[in-house]
């Protein structure tokens, strides 16, 4: 399995990459279900009993003697020192070593896994409806040892006939995020601040509607500059920085509301599920993922724009917030998750061994 070494698997501190921390879970998972699992990761990660592998790198973001003398540290760079351990995996499986290869950066492996005999199952955690995304992936399809999961059935709709093997929703660590019946008087947004989540929308609803609105996450600087600093100058708004992952629980719990008023087609959302996981219901555009994850007027409410996400905020007490923990225990957990996995798992060795 590999995600990444940019960073260690899973994140520390501030970071915040949900597809490392779903990498995490899914190595931890299949370990406590007995299979053997070859971890490809930074050598600084947190202990495990999968077989690290990292040929004695540390994360590039903590490399700081490599850091110091590069002056264009991008996308390039990322690549390079990722393709270290992504050609070890697929060394080690010309010598037979691994049943199945799971990889979630399918940039790194879709032109090496055709190569081999041994399976590749791809996780997807960007939109399929970039140009440059479908060219690749409609190259790429007729490749029958390579398989797919999408992370949401909307993910899937710009191109439909990839070799799926599923659609997993992604799970979290339930036991982290504390039910909370009695909110405080705030609504939150979280994660990533860009243009595509719409934290934007959410200060001027918060505008509109007079709510304080705390908002947590890691800036663009540009857009943040632009779009939301000026809404700061209002008492009600107030921005907290980015925070480390593991005191965001806290944040989810004491919100009356989380909100959602993306402007992408939203693969899947983990931020919904973790508002939920603590009763706090959310108020999400109707875009990409969020029909799915968000039961409609159930455990938040689905809305189409800014005036109806206006009158939802107006309507929040109306939402049960035992019913959206409820929800997330039964769609959304790490266990359900890894179960669903290992179901694909063998799916895939079977349909690869048939061919």
């Amino acid at each position: 399995m590999f995600c990444t070494n940019e960073y260690p698997t899973p994140p520390r501190g501030k970071s915040i990459y949900a597809p490392l921390w779903v990498t995490w879970w899914i190595s931890q998972g299949m370990l406590k279900r007995g299979h053997k699992v070859y971890l490809f990761a930074s050598s600084d990660s947190p202990k495990t009993n999968a077989i690290l592998i990292s040929e004695g790198y540390p994360a590039l973001k903590n490399n700081k003697e490599l850091l110091k003398k590069i002056e264009n540290y991008g996308e390039s760079i990322v690549s390079m020192y990722e393709n270290i351990l992504v050609s070890k995996m697929y060394q080690m499986a010309q010598k037979g070593v691994f049943d199945i290869i799971h990889i979630h950066p399918y940039r790194r492996a879709l032109h090496i896994a055709p190569l081999i005999k041994t399976p590749t199952l791809i996780t997807l955690h960007d939109p399929l409806d970039d140009p440059f995304r479908k060219l690749i992936f409609n190259y790429y399809k007729k490749y029958k040892q390579l398989y797919f999961v999408s992370i949401s059935n909307a993910q899937r709709k710009p191109i439909l006939d990839l070799n799926y093997a599923g659609t997993i929703y992604n799970g979290i660590e339930i036991e982290k995020y504390k039910f909370n019946k009695k909110p405080k008087d705030y609504f939150l947004s979280a994660g990533r601040i860009s243009k595509e989540k719409g934290v934007h929308i959410a200060c001027e609803i918060a505008k509109r509607t007079k709510i304080n609105l705390k908002i947590a996450g890691v800036p663009n600087n540009e857009y943040f500059q632009n779009k939301i600093k000026p809404y700061l100058r209002y008492k009600n708004i107030e921005y907290l920085g980015p925070i480390p992952y593991p005191k965001m629980p806290s944040l989810f719990k004491y919100a009356k509301g989380f909100l959602f008023p993306i402007q992408w087609e939203e693969p899947f959302g983990l931020v919904m599920v973790e508002a939920m996981a603590c009763g706090t219901p959310v108020i999400a555009f109707n875009r990409g993922s969020v029909p799915e994850v968000v039961k409609d007027k159930k455990t938040g409410f689905v809305v189409n724009n800014i005036n109806e996400a206006v009158k939802a905020v107006k309507k929040i007490d109306q939402i049960k917030r035992e019913d959206c923990r409820k929800w997330v225990e039964e769609k959304f957990t790490v266990e359900r998750m890894v179960d669903e996995y290992e179901k694909v798992y063998y799916e895939v060795l079977k349909k690869s061994k048939s061919k």
